[in-house]
């Protein structure tokens, strides 16, 4: 139930995990306050499969499960969402002139979305106070969306998590006291990525008369989750451009590259959590435009700030090496060291025939 310091992990000292905990429990009992037996009733499949993801997690935290054994239990929660809740992507909503999906095809792209999504948000949470950061922005505009159209138990679940969230930034903020392991991280990032296809598919459905609507819904969607979308699909293509294996960890995330830049923990979270409002203020001014136009305006601002980074990050690393003392230079300004010599006496003992 510690997190040893070591390998890729940057902490120094061993800090106590599975704070999601915390949060699950939270979010539970809130939900038990505030939502009516009709809304439970009305939201039981999504609530039995966060409460199966929460199993999940916890059971990965206690006894490292496998990644097949992972993948299965998201399956499981994927399905019910998608099924039984039946909350899916059901078409492009007029992008690429196409409007409706076929059931089968809506399942898949559906089930597909969130496991991607799921673990996407998953990979985030290697800074303290960044997932909970940014899940935190997502969850809070999600919240106010769902209920000014009327989706008012989605909203309340998404305001939920926000005070549960909230109450255990307190303590993972920098430097963090626990972490929330993938008991918190697994659950949150199922939750985001179910509420963010919801909130497509409604936006994309939806009359104006219903409420604030977005006219770009595919976008307004990577919008939401551009952190984790962009910072997953970056370290794919760099490891399979490099012939490993795009499930290998490393240390080439978005948050390592801000922290080679000289920023603290928490400048990161500021730094991503100011990015992500920013996002959300652009689907705000390109709210009457739609996906053919901010798809790819969303796509080209990720790709040149991705790009920018990259840049910066290989600059001040380059700057950080040529002036850094090298090794030996280091070893010279050591307390006691003395810089070896040849006494003039071994050439008094010592003849050296060189004949």
């Amino acid at each position: 139930m510690l997190e040893i310091p070591g390998g890729r992990k940057i902490h120094k000292e061993s800090i106590p995990s599975m704070g999601g905990i915390g949060i699950m429990l939270a979010t539970f009992i809130g939900l038990a306050a505030w939502l009516s037996l009709d809304q439970l009733a009305f939201t039981r499949y999504l609530l039995i499969a966060l409460g199966l993801m929460f199993t999940l997690g916890m059971r990965d935290d206690l006894v490292e499960l496998t990644a097949i054994q992972k993948l299965l239990g998201q399956c499981v929660a994927a399905l019910l969402v998608v099924i039984m809740a039946d909350i899916r992507i059901t078409g492009f909503y007029g992008f690429a002139g196409i409007h409706e999906l076929p059931l089968f095809l809506s399942y898949g792209l559906t089930f597909l979305t969130i496991i991607v999504l799921t673990n996407a948000f998953n990979l985030i949470d290697g800074l303290d106070g960044l997932a909970g950061t940014i899940s935190t922005i997502t969850l809070a505009f999600l919240g106010w969306w769902f209920v000014s159209v009327g989706l008012f138990p989605y909203g309340i679940i998404a305001f939920t998590m926000v005070g549960a969230i909230l109450s255990f930034l307190i303590y993972n903020w920098h430097p963090a006291k626990i972490f929330m392991g993938d008991t918190g991280s697994l659950s949150i990032g199922f939750m985001l990525s179910v509420l963010v296809i919801l909130f497509i598919d409604k936006n994309g459905t939806m009359v104006p008369i219903q409420g604030l609507t977005f006219n770009a819904p595919i976008a307004s969607g990577v919008a939401l989750l551009i952190v984790p979308i962009y910072d997953t699909a970056r370290i794919f293509v760099k490891r399979v451009s490099k012939g490993k294996s795009p499930l290998a960890p490393d240390k080439s995330h978005v948050h390592h590259f801000l922290m080679r830049m000289g920023f603290s923990h928490d400048k990161v979270a500021y730094i991503l959590g100011g990015t992500k409002l920013g996002f959300i203020g652009l689907m705000f001014l390109g709210q009457s435009f739609e996906d053919h136009y901010m798809l790819p305006v969303v796509i080209a601002l990720a790709l040149t700030l991705g790009i920018i980074l990259d840049i910066y990050t290989l600059q001040k690393v380059v700057k950080f090496n040529k002036n850094s003392p090298t090794v030996l230079s280091k070893r010279r300004t050591k307390k006691g060291y003395k810089k070896p010599h040849l006494s003039h006496d071994i050439f008094d003992r010592d003849k050296f025939n060189v004949n």
